[in-house]
């Protein structure tokens, strides 16, 4: 990140309209996809699962923590271990998260954009490699 906010976290630099807008940008495109979409439980309904996930990426970036006073630890291998995620929908969802980063990236300062990257995608990957368990 640039010198003057070495000392900030993603969530001060992007704001909290950030992480709600990669959210919505990324479940717009999971809900085109009849692979990741076999996966919700709730079927095509992914309110809940963006007012969650909005709520732990900003969370987990410095934001306040909502996440956790409203569902605890994100436990995210026991959350998503009912669900066989393989290659194929770890790829998917990496797709879509890559296509929600490039469409709210300029919401974010031209000068952090390049470090705001960089930390997202590093999360993203390692994250979906993560639950990956088939």
């Amino acid at each position: 990140m640039s010198a003057n906010s070495a000392d900030r976290s993603m969530y001060e630099i992007c704001g909290a309209t950030f992480f709600v807008e990669l959210v919505d940008a990324f479940y717009d495109g999971v809900e085109t996809d009849q692979i990741l979409m076999a996966l919700y439980p709730e079927g095509s309904d992914t309110e809940g699962a963006r007012r969650r996930l909005a709520k732990f990426f900003a969370q987990y970036w410095g934001g306040p923590h909502d996440y956790m006073e409203e569902r605890g630890h994100p436990m995210l291998r026991m959350r998503h271990g009912t669900f066989a995620i393989g290659a194929l929908e770890r790829d998917r969802w990496l797709m879509h998260m890559a296509t929600a980063i490039e469409q709210t990236l300029p919401r974010v300062e031209e000068a952090e954009r390049e470090a705001v990257t960089d930390q997202l995608a590093k999360y993203m990957v390692n994250a979906a490699e993560h639950l990956r368990n088939s």
